[in-house]
């Protein structure tokens, strides 16, 4: 973008409430996202929009859009930066769907992956992540207690976990055989596919049976993960120091819907939650934190409650946030 027309903030209005969305990887479709709408009947809507970098502006409309069975829990494009693989896009709710993207366009659904064959009943997925070494790996977390690693490549289950003693909520990669997730149970839970017999528990919330949300994995240095646990503080952990936080991130003023780690830097992570608020963290300091903790060192104020955030892998200084049907795009 030249100069003058670069404005800090960039917003399109959905025709919907927003809950799912994500940024594009790949480096020829920079900013382009996928957002899913929530809206309380089976028939839903993905919407593929990209910003026009010329004018600075999102279209009035989406390039493209398509039905989607129930809303979306998540939605993420393969991570692939190097335009190697097709251009897919995947999707979890009732189950989990890859489409792909056509030079068009249009979208076209690639595979519906359902593991549970001998029931015309699913266990809802809450969740999912795509490795980013081993594309053909996605990892999805489900409420019948299970996590689900498929082949997407080959369609198929490759290993089925009872994961945790209730429902799992998030699932995170920390490496090509290292996943996490977190339950209703109030644990989080590191499996390593090379012994599938045992799982190791990183922590537990402190007030037993208390929910922990969403987690998310450092991507520059994965002995930090960081947690969500319900009505209480953001939870950094350090995997090597298990049980017991080296952080709790306390200024958000209501629920924390959301988190994601800076794709660039090991020391930095953004939380958004139902005070309206983006807050930036830079947790260098962590393991020395200052009197009555530590500060965001940004804030950005939405004009709602915030359920989704994503930090952009490709393009580091920009950060996505969705509230009630608008979704915003922050240079950081």
């Amino acid at each position: 973008m030249n100069a003058e027309k670069r404005a800090e903030i960039y917003t399109y209005e959905a025709p919907w409430m927003i809950y799912a969305c994500n940024w594009s990887v790949r480096q020829d479709k920079r900013f382009r996202l996928a957002l899913g709408s929530f809206v309380e009947e089976y028939s839903n809507k993905v919407e593929i929009i990209t910003l026009d970098e010329e004018t600075g502006e999102f279209p009035k409309e989406a390039q493209c859009s398509f039905t989607h069975p129930y809303p979306c829990t998540k939605i993420l494009f393969i991570p692939d930066k190097e335009c190697t693989k097709e251009d897919l896009l995947a999707t979890t709710g009732d189950y989990l769907r890859i489409w792909q993207v056509q030079d068009d366009n249009t979208v076209q659904m690639k595979s519906l992956l359902n593991n549970n064959k001998s029931s015309e009943f699913c266990a809802p997925l809450t969740s999912f992540d795509w490795n980013e070494t081993k594309l053909q790996r996605v990892g999805t977390s489900s409420i019948d207690t299970t996590c689900t690693i498929w082949d997407i490549e080959r369609e198929c289950v490759d290993t089925q976990l009872i994961a945790h003693d209730k429902e799992v909520y998030d699932i995170a990669w920390g490496g090509p055989e290292v996943f996490a997730s977190v339950s209703a149970d109030g644990s989080v839970r590191v499996f390593d596919l090379r012994d599938k017999d045992h799982s190791t528990i990183i922590y537990e919330s402190q007030t037993p049976d208390t929910p922990l949300l969403r987690l998310g994995w450092n991507k520059q240095d994965p002995r930090y993960m960081a947690t969500i646990c319900m009505d209480s503080p953001v939870i950094i952990l350090d995997i090597r120091f298990p049980t017991l936080p080296v952080a709790e991130l306390q200024s958000h003023r209501a629920s924390v819907n959301t988190l994601a780690w800076a794709p660039h830097s090991s020391s930095h992570m953004c939380t958004a939650g139902d005070d309206s608020q983006a807050l930036i963290w830079d947790l260098s300091s962590m393991n020395q934190p200052p009197e009555g903790g530590l500060d965001p060192i940004l804030a950005y104020s939405a004009g709602a409650e915030i359920n989704q955030l994503q930090w952009s892998a490709s393009q580091p200084d920009w950060i996505s946030i969705a509230f009630r049907n608008s979704l915003q795009i922050l240079r950081v």
